[in-house]
């Protein structure tokens, strides 16, 4: 991973359980990714059994795939029990701090999916070398996370108003994939999601207003972040700005 301070996962958690009343609605990205992932999966094999997203916040990727794979069940695993309190009656849910590693499951798993949440962990590679390892032979993990090279914009204002970028460091992909055994990788892909607004500020808040505003960038003074703003590119074929992220799509078979 990137430079910078080591992140502290209940601060994490403490920001996401805060914003757990509006994640659901707030988290456009996040949803689009869950329902990747959840189509994806239809054109592969998985066994029935136990199923688990990996961190599921408010469960827009569980409910994705048990709606992609009728009949089958996803547990919801996540550190904070604000967000699985706003999961349906009768969804099956474990709270559980991810960055202590999995749990100890009652079976193999034969799914284990995860979006938005391998950034949030200490030593990612290293996590999601566990999570491979974890899966017996034949199951599967779906994983989507943003990497190095997202926030391109916000780190050429910061460049040019000659101020820290604060953006939260993401794992490097190439490191990530050197993680992995040979040979489970059944698909790899980088996607590019650009989200706009009127105003550098609104792209940011939008991050807060879903708990994503913990970073290991250090921190900016009022003044600092004007000139930050005031060095934020324009938007292509656009009046407003523009926030480009950067996710890696992996699909592995074990």
């Amino acid at each position: 991973m990137a430079g910078g301070p080591v992140i502290h996962t209940d601060q994490v958690l403490e920001r996401f359980s805060h914003a757990a009343p509006t994640y659901a609605g707030e988290a456009r990205l996040q949803r689009a990714m869950a329902w990747r992932l959840a189509q994806l999966s239809r054109r592969c094999s998985i066994r029935r059994g136990l199923w688990a997203d990996l961190g599921s916040g408010t469960g827009h990727l569980a409910a994705a795939l048990e709606a992609a794979h009728p009949g089958q069940h996803v547990i919801r695993l996540d550190g904070s029990a604000a967000m699985l309190n706003s999961h349906p009656h009768g969804t099956r849910t474990l709270r559980h701090d991810l960055s202590r590693g999995l749990p100890d499951w009652p079976e193999p798993p034969q799914l284990l999916a995860s979006s938005f949440v391998l950034h949030w962990l200490p030593d990612p590679a290293q996590q999601l070398r566990r999570w491979v390892d974890a899966l017996p032979k034949g199951s599967w993990l779906a994983l989507a996370v943003p990497v190095d090279g997202s926030f391109p914009q916000w780190q050429h204002a910061a460049r040019e108003a000659s101020q820290a970028c604060t953006a939260l460091a993401m794992p490097v992909r190439e490191q990530l994939m050197a993680a992995l055994p040979d040979g489970v990788m059944q698909r790899d892909e980088c996607l590019s999601f650009t989200q706009q607004a009127a105003h550098p500020l609104q792209l940011l808040r939008s991050m807060s207003s879903i708990g994503a505003s913990v970073t290991n960038g250090g921190r900016l003074l009022p003044g600092q972040w004007k000139a930050v703003f005031r060095a934020w590119p324009q938007a292509d074929r656009s009046p407003g700005f523009a926030l480009t992220w950067r996710i890696w799509v992996l699909m592995v078979k074990r």
